[in-house]
């Protein structure tokens, strides 16, 4: 079996009323597009998680992979290691919980392929107009994106949301830290890279809870964020030619 062109790699933790919702809908929009995988990341689950993955590979030879973590590594671990295992030279990343519908991934990815062939020097980030989520949540991301703008400048207004478009190589090829997800689009800046962001839906959940505190985020948020700016001002990607000048 050829590689495919596209890998869709989805953390989860302790998401098993979702895996099955997630795989037919990301099928649904899929089939026939483009070759794709899809790449359960299993974050230290115990909730019957894994065997739900395991009957989806059953079913989906081929098309359902996963890797595993024996323990609890965090999304941004999850995202790291299923970019290794991946196959495809691009790479989008979603959420298992059911609220990322991949009809706007697709959406997504016809915006990355706008040319000819999918631009390895665009990422495309979804952006939640009209979140799902509880007054908190909302205020507290709404907050967090506004001070990420002001001090990184990243022109994006919803780095949080889980839908994104990469080139693979280039994902593999960034600094990896902890909550490394939430600022992809300054770290593929500073590579050069363009980034665009697309509205897309998003849903309240049907299974299981979130994984995530709400103040709590906020203040780990702005101590990424200092580390980030750090990080930045510290990145160097010349351009390099063979040969003798």
């Amino acid at each position: 079996m050829s590689a495919p062109l596209l890998s869709i790699v989805i953390p989860v933790c302790n998401e098993a009323g979702n895996v099955a919702g997630v795989v037919e809908e990301v099928r649904a929009a899929f089939d026939g597009r483009v070759g794709y995988e899809i790449l359960f990341v299993d974050d230290g689950s115990d909730d019957g998680t894994a065997g739900e993955i395991a009957a989806e590979i059953a079913a989906a030879p081929g098309i359902v992979r996963a890797v595993t973590h024996a323990a609890r590594g965090g999304k941004s671990r999850a995202l790291i290691n299923g970019a290794k295992a991946a196959r495809g030279r691009f790479m989008a990343t979603m959420d298992g919980d059911g609220q990322d519908d991949p009809a706007s991934l697709a959406k997504m990815w016809d915006r990355l392929c706008e040319g000819s062939a999918p631009d390895p020097r665009m990422l495309v980030c979804g952006w939640r107009t009209e979140r799902k989520d509880g007054f908190r949540r909302k205020l507290v991301s709404r907050i967090a994106n506004g001070v990420r703008r002001g001090l990184l400048g990243d022109g994006t207004p919803d780095t949080a949301c889980g839908l994104k478009l990469m080139h693979r190589e280039t994902f593999l090829e960034l600094p990896h830290f902890e909550n490394m997800h939430r600022f992809l689009p300054a770290l593929f800046a500073r590579r050069g890279h363009r980034t665009v962001s697309v509205p897309v839906a998003h849903r309240p959940r049907n299974a299981g809870v979130s994984k995530y505190g709400t103040f709590d985020r906020l203040w780990a948020g702005l101590w990424d964020l200092i580390g980030v700016m750090w990080v930045m001002r510290r990145m160097r990607y010349p351009d390099m030619r063979e040969g003798p000048e």
